[in-house]
């Protein structure tokens, strides 16, 4: 069996049967076994700590844009702003003539 490509799931765990000897079960059999059993965990475990990485780095990118994102609408807020009132006076010199300028 390839240790590779064996990953185990909580049914063959349990359904595992050890071939007995005279002693009992087969130490040989039960600590091969025990040891797929350990490699799988550890896999599991790289995995969860992989995942928790990648978790964490994407909380953090996700709150840095949130930052970025409530900073950014009030630069923009005031350029809008300016624009609405320089429109605004244009049109009052266009309607009214210069001595609203003034």
């Amino acid at each position: 069996m390839n240790v590779e490509e064996y990953h185990l799931s909580g049914k063959d765990i349990l359904e595992k049967d050890f071939k007995t000897s005279m002693r009992g079960y087969n130490q040989e059999e039960v600590d091969e076994y025990l040891d797929l059993i350990i490699q799988d965990y550890d896999r599991f475990q790289q995995e969860i700590e992989r995942l928790q990485q990648e978790n964490d780095r994407l909380k953090k990118m996700s709150s840095r844009e949130t930052s970025q994102r409530q900073r950014q609408p009030s630069t923009n807020n005031h350029q809008v702003n300016y624009d609405i009132l320089k429109r605004v006076s244009n049109l009052e010199k266009a309607v009214f003539g210069n001595k609203y300028a003034d």
